[in-house]
């Protein structure tokens, strides 16, 4: 996992490596953008948790479109948002991101969904750590889960001076 903000054409707006990986690590979701088996691009948002190194974990049906494209072409994108401020009167808005290039993984062993699942709890349901995973281990059969490993990624923002 290389953070790369070389390419960044706004280089006064590049968003430090430490912010980044906190954006990486704390957000709720992110967007995945990849190409179906038609050529079409197709993306959408969804939850996921980062695994502390290189890769993302997201979780799913065991079938369905996203797994089929990427099937079709491993290569994805994968978006986050941090803090916005639309500034209206300024026609402008405050902003941070990060964009990762990432390769899918979709045929996991059972011990890596099941890690995955309990990342997933770890981070979206904490205080319900017990019952998620017996819940996790009643579906497991039903669940599919969507490993990204993470190439490069780079992180990009705007601040407005006098904007607060």
């Amino acid at each position: 996992m290389k953070y790369v903000n070389e390419t960044v054409r706004r280089q006064d707006r590049l968003l430090n490596e430490e912010r980044a990986l906190q954006l990486i690590r704390d957000s709720e979701y992110g967007v995945l953008s990849m190409v179906d088996a038609d050529g079409g691009a197709y993306g959408l948002p969804l939850n996921y948790v980062w695994d502390g190194e290189h890769s993302l974990y997201i979780h799913c049906a065991p079938e369905g479109k996203k797994l089929r494209a990427l099937v079709y072409n491993q290569d994805a994108s994968f978006c986050i948002v941090g803090h916005t401020n639309l500034l209206p009167s300024r026609f402008t808005t405050e902003y941070e991101s990060v964009v990762m290039k990432c390769h899918a993984v979709t045929a996991l062993d059972d011990e890596e969904k099941r890690h995955a699942l309990q990342l997933l709890i770890d981070k979206l349901a904490p205080e319900y750590k017990e019952a998620g995973m017996k819940a996790a281990e009643k579906s497991f059969h039903r669940v599919g889960i969507i490993r990204l490993d993470i190439i490069e990624f780079s992180g990009k923002c705007k601040a407005v001076p006098s904007a607060h």
